[in-house]
């Protein structure tokens, strides 16, 4: 097993329905990746202050707020960060998601596939 070490991948969750949740870390759970997740924007911002996830999962309507205004705070302080912006009852915020600096929108419900896709594309 020697050196073939490759750092492994961290994605933080940030989504309030504990069904989705569950799903989203069965998705991209592996043995190169490390999931973990938080329920609203605070946490979020708690997380952040301690750990440098790789990329972000964020869903939209939160309990503290929308992640689409959660955006810019993330592109501002953490630029290198990668975020997927999911949300299923505001199919119009995909162009703002976009706008305000997610790198990939998906509606909900999206396909396994396609969260899988988006999320290696990003991260390779």
């Amino acid at each position: 097993m020697g050196s073939t070490n490759h750092p492994k991948n961290s994605i933080l969750i940030i989504e309030d329905e504990p069904d989705l949740c569950l799903l989203l870390e069965l998705i991209l759970n592996d043995e190169k990746t490390t999931v973990n997740h938080v329920k609203s924007l605070s946490a979020a911002r708690e997380f952040l202050d301690k750990e440098r996830p790789n990329l972000i999962v964020l869903d939209n309507r939160l309990p503290d707020g929308l992640g689409l205004d959660f955006l810019p705070f993330i592109t501002s302080n953490y630029p290198q960060l990668r975020v997927i912006m999911i949300s299923g009852k505001d199919r119009s915020a995909g162009d703002l998601a976009i706008e305000n600096g997610a790198h990939v929108f998906l509606a909900k419900p999206f396909t396994k596939e396609k969260l899988y896709n988006s999320v290696q594309a990003l991260l390779n």
